[in-house]
This record gives structure tokens, sequence and C-alpha cells, in this order.
């Protein structure tokens, strides 16, 4: 009984439902009067809250079935990208893309939109090709550009309100390798810089500790075959902990603190599979908020906000992570106005965080951001109709689908009921 999101601040009593076949899912489903699904728990946001059923379909017998030309397989959708792409490199395959961890669910990767890094690459959501969807009167349908092709382009980014789905195709690629470097970088090397080295490298991000005058740089780029590293993460976080918990206590020496770490040598290097390499171990519990906004106006916004805690001196205790994703034509993505800036704010799960995210919320709104749906923000009915041109359209095809709202919660109802 009852479930909670990985950072700890969502939780709700419903039952979680661990259906072990399909047709107890769908009966699951089809007896339900309202309905959730649930992966890793990822979201910050109560997408998944429910007070009557909470399904898990991570245990749902499936396989990987790889098409003839290789350019994509069908999955079960419930399993997680960490054993999704350990199972597509037993067959040379890859996904093209990841972020920086991997237990999500597949399933719920793509409902969100969520995507790593890079100028030509775009979220998880882009490579769906196909979903098997089991629908609010428990009948299994499946949908792609030439079968049911208005439930294919909303379901692509979902947020879970079509269906449960079970499983995915999803476009693959021959499996690769890469190099990871981490590097310290000046704040205004990288304000100058960060664009050309954005178009000239695959894969390059950054974290920036607002009161420091440092920034942490990464980046990826294939390399030769070579065994998996020997770390499964980039940088240690033992020390950051201890920093964490001293300014939990002690909010005033953030500022102190931050710059007393970044005096420290970052100099890191892996090479691997890239499945081994694109992720890397979080266990530092925090809250997160994130905008992607026009790429043009992104390290701008970012100066903006950093500039704001700095005159201030704000206990924003984790770095920004500023990435790039590539535009897609996907409804409800934050990306199908052009490529983005992606900029993520965290703050430590011991240390408030509201009033924090709702000051920065609008200086992203004001340059012109959308949120990322799993990450934390204030967006109401008017504001996703005002930022998405089809989202009409979207909650046509919602009605259609559910029009017993039974994939419905409190939270999405005010975004799209």
């Amino acid at each position: 009984m009852g479930w909670s999101n990985w950072s700890g601040s969502v939780s709700a009593p419903a039952a979680v439902a661990r259906p072990q076949s399909d047709d107890e899912l769908a009966s699951l489903v089809s007896s339900a009067r309202k309905v959730r699904a649930v992966g890793a728990g990822h979201s910050f946001m109560p997408l998944c809250e429910s007070d009557e059923l909470i399904v898990d379909i991570a245990d749902l017998p499936g396989d990987i079935h790889i098409a003839a030309d290789r350019l994509s397989a069908r999955v079960p959708a419930g399993w997680s990208i960490r054993r999704l792409t350990a199972a597509l490199w037993e067959e040379g395959l890859s996904l093209a893309n990841q972020g920086d961890v991997n237990p999500q669910s597949l399933a719920g990767a793509m409902a969100t939109g969520t995507h790593g890094t890079g100028a030509t690459l775009g979220s998880l959501s882009t490579m769906a090709r196909g979903f098997r969807l089991i629908g609010a009167d428990g009948e299994a349908r499946w949908c792609d550009r030439a079968t049911n092709p208005d439930l294919f382009e909303a379901q692509r980014l979902s947020l879970g309100l079509f269906g449960i789905a079970t499983e995915i195709d999803v476009a693959v690629v021959p499996a690769y390798h890469l190099a990871e470097r981490i590097e310290k970088r000046r704040w205004a090397e990288v304000r100058e810089a960060y664009d050309e080295w954005a178009g000239a490298q695959r894969h390059v991000e950054f974290w920036f500790f607002p009161h420091s005058d440092d920034v942490i740089l990464k980046t990826l780029a294939p390399c030769d075959p070579c065994d998996p590293p020997p770390t499964t993460t980039d940088m240690d976080e033992s020390a950051f902990r201890r920093v964490l918990d001293i300014a939990a206590r002690f909010p005033f020496l953030t500022p102190w603190l931050q710059r007393a770490m970044m005096r420290t040598r970052f100099d890191g290097r892996r090479r691997g599979p890239a499945h081994n390499i694109f992720p890397s171990d979080r266990t530092l519990r925090f809250e997160e908020m994130e905008y992607e906004m026009p790429c043009r106006v992104g390290l701008e916004a970012l100066d903006e906000v950093v500039g704001w805690i700095r005159r201030k001196r704000l206990p924003v205790t984790f770095p920004f992570e500023y990435r790039t994703v590539a535009a897609d034509d996907i409804w409800m993505s934050p990306m199908n106005a052009g490529p983005v800036a992606a900029i993520s704010m965290h703050q430590y799960a011991k240390m408030p965080w509201q009033r924090l995210f709702a000051e920065a919320e609008a200086i992203f709104r004001g340059a012109g951001g959308r949120p990322h749906w799993a990450k934390r923000h204030t967006l109401n009915r008017a504001d996703v109709a005002a930022l998405y041109p089809m989202a009409g359209r979207f909650g046509a095809v919602r009605r259609a689908a559910d029009p017993s709202g039974k994939f419905l919660n409190p939270h999405l109802e005010s975004l799209f009921a």
C-alpha cells in the first residue's frame, strides 16, 4: 500500500498493483474508476499521484524483437532504460542518446519528454515508432503513423493520458562506444564558446554552481571499441554530500562552501560502451525544475538567474545543469518550436525549494521557456493552451480515447481536463 516518488516529495495512498500478465493488466484497467501508471518515480510533479489505483508494469513478461532492417526494435514498455540498453547491446544495438540516469522506465521517459544532450539529438520521445496501449476499456490497441495516427502523435509525449503502454517500437542505431571527459573551465570562457562547442561536439553539457566562477564541463565523443569503464559514475559524490549536509544546517555558508569546493581539480576520463558511459550514479536526493528555452537566449537566461542568486546570496546548493536538445514535431514537446537550451535547477531535498523555484521560474518564463513536464512547474490550463498550439487537438484525442477521464488525476485535470 502507498507509493512515493524518488525524491520523497510526492506520495499517494493508492494501492500499487504489479500485474504479471497482459490479461491481468487489462482487467485492472477496465474495472478501475481511476488509474495511473508508474515507473521509477523520477518525476517531481504529481503525475503518478492517485488515491485509487497505481499500476507498475515492470513485471510484465516480454522480449525484444529486432526489425529486419535493424533500425527499430519492439520492446517491453515497462523495462528500465538500464535493462533495455543492456539487452540492446547484446544484439549489437544502442539508443542514439540517453540522459545521465537510467532507472526510468522507457514508457515513463517517453511520456514526459526525457532527454540527454546533443544539438542534433532529440528526446527519447522522438525515438518512438509505435505503441501497444491498454486503453480505458481494457482493450489493446496499436498506434503508429499509419494505424490510429492521431493517437500515435498524441501518445509520443502522452503524460500517461491515453492508456498504459505495454510495448513500444523504438528507433535504434548500431552499437557504439563513447569517451567521456570532465574538466573545469571558467564561466566566462564557457559562456563565450558553448554554442560553438555544441555545434562541434556530439554531446556537451556543463554544471554551474551559482556562487562560483568555474564550470564543470562534460563532453562525450564516439571512440574505438573498448571494455566497460571501471566505475559506474562520472564523479564521486561523497565530498559533495558533506558540503550539502553542512549547507542544510548553515545555509548562509553556501556561497563560501561552493567556492571552496570548486577549488578542487576536476579532470575525469572514462571510455566504454555507450550505455555504460551515458548514465552515472546519482544517490543524492534533490528537487528539480527544468525549463527549455530557445537556444539563442539560454546562456543569457542562465546568467540572469545566477546573478539573482548571487545578489541575494541565496542558498542554492546544487549546480545548474545546461544542455542542448534538437527540435522535434511532437504536439506537447517543449522542443516543438525549435532547438532548445535545457536549464535544470536543483535543490537539496533537505532544504526549502518552493520559493526559490517560483522566483526562478518567472525568469525562465520571461525568456520564453517551457517546462519539462516531469520537473517542478506551476503551469495551469490557460498556460498550456498559450504555450502549445496543438493543445486543443491533444485534448480532443484524449477525450476520444478516455471519455470518462480514467487516466486523469487532479494535477493533470488542472492542465488538460
